[in-house]
Order: structure tokens, then sequence, then C-alpha cells
């Protein structure tokens, strides 16, 4: 009779633990979004756009190189008023192409801004297709094995944030 009770309890707390195990994926965003052809088009044009400015910028500072190196040459002729002139002509130069390197490359410079244009869009669709896949199938939790973003999607039904933020007031 003992027996029988304790294997009775043994397999509803078995049936217990499967019914509520979370179901989890694994996704692989990088791959997803590798094999897209609107993402590599999207990238293409990014790196052509990088690869322009950086050649902008690279011509700009030999631009800046060439006048140091006048400025060199000719220091020795020069007075203290023509050095400081010339000086903060180097200076006011370099100063422009770092603010022309920030306003393209910067956190929030053109580059950013045109990636946001052209490949959030994608991400979007992506994520939604996950989302749309994860409800459809039932999981609770989906994971990206490619980057440090790690969740992607996670089931209202085990998202316990609510029940924290009422015992943290």
């Amino acid at each position: 009779m003992i027996k029988n009770f304790f294997l009775t309890i043994t397999f509803a707390l078995i049936t217990l633990g499967a019914a509520t195990a979370q179901r989890v994926a694994i996704v692989d965003i990088a791959r997803l979004l590798e094999n897209m052809p609107e993402y590599s088009a999207a990238q293409k044009q990014l790196d052509e756009l990088s690869a322009t400015w950086r050649a902008e910028i690279n011509a700009e500072m030999d631009k800046i190189k060439g006048l140091y190196n006048k400025y060199q040459a000719e220091l020795p002729l020069l007075n203290d008023e023509m050095k400081k002139k010339r000086e903060d002509e180097i200076t006011n130069k370099e100063k422009e192409v770092r603010d022309l390197q920030k306003s393209r490359f910067g956190a929030d410079g053109s580059l950013f801004a045109k990636r946001e244009e052209l490949v959030k869009p994608i991400q979007d669709k992506v994520y939604k297709a996950i989302d749309d896949y994860a409800k459809e199938r039932g999981y609770d939790l989906i994971l990206d094995k490619s980057s440090a973003a790690g969740v992607l999607f996670v089931s209202d039904a085990i998202d316990k944030t609510a029940d924290i933020a009422k015992k943290i007031k």
C-alpha cells in the first residue's frame, strides 16, 4: 500500500513537472540575416557608403599632412605671428576632419542613421517571424545563439517582472 502511494505521488510529480515545463528554442539570427538577399544588398550599400566616406576623410587627412610638411619646411623662415597662424590653420583643419569623422561614423552619425533606415525593417521582419512562430508553436522562450542579444521572445506567462515589481513596492 505504501509502495503504491509513493509510486502514485512520484508519477503525479513527474506529470506535474512535465506539464509546467517551458518550451525553449534556439535561433541563429546571423544565419537568417545572411541568407536574406535584401539584407545582403543593404549591407553592401552600407559598405560602399562607408568606403566612400573613409576615402573622403583620408583625402582630408592627406591635405593636413601636406600643410604640416609645408609648415615644417618653412618653419625657419616664419616669424612668431606666422607660425601661430599656420599652427592654428592646421589645428582647425584637424578639428574639422575629426568633426566630419564623428558626424559620419559616430554613435549618432550618418552611417548609423543609414543602417537604421536600411537594416532595421529587415530585422523587424525577422523578429516578427520569430514572434509569430513562437506563438503558433507554443514556445515560451526563444534565444539567439549568434549574439549577446540573447532573448528574442518571452511568453507573458513566464515573465515574472510584474510579480517582482509588486514585491519591491
